[in-house]
């Protein structure tokens, strides 16, 4: 199981508490910890990564074990603390202005 932390506005729209576990098929990366996600939790679609291309949306990043992953391929291998259920991957909302 992975452990996903979601920002506020997420949790409401999925009616969740902060913390969701996943289970997830083969290797735990973004990309599967994503689909995962969202399989169980299908109102959060389009709302990390846009529907067609996977792209990951503006204003949101990826943390994992103080790392930002959030330029790191989708694809690549989450670290190990994550993938044992010891650390959460953290999907966290940027903040912008001026």
């Amino acid at each position: 199981m992975i452990r996903v932390l979601l920002p506020v506005h997420l949790r409401m729209l999925a009616r969740v508490d902060r913390e969701v576990a996943v289970e997830v098929r083969g290797p735990a990366t973004i990309a599967t910890v994503l689909d995962a996600l969202e399989a169980e939790y299908p109102m959060l679609r389009g709302t990390i990564r846009d529907q067609l291309t996977h792209r990951r949306r503006d204003f949101l990043r990826f943390f994992a074990c103080r790392q930002d992953l959030s330029l790191t391929s989708p694809d690549d291998p989450l670290p190990g603390p994550v993938t044992a259920g010891e650390e959460p991957l953290r999907i966290v909302g940027a903040l912008a202005g001026g």
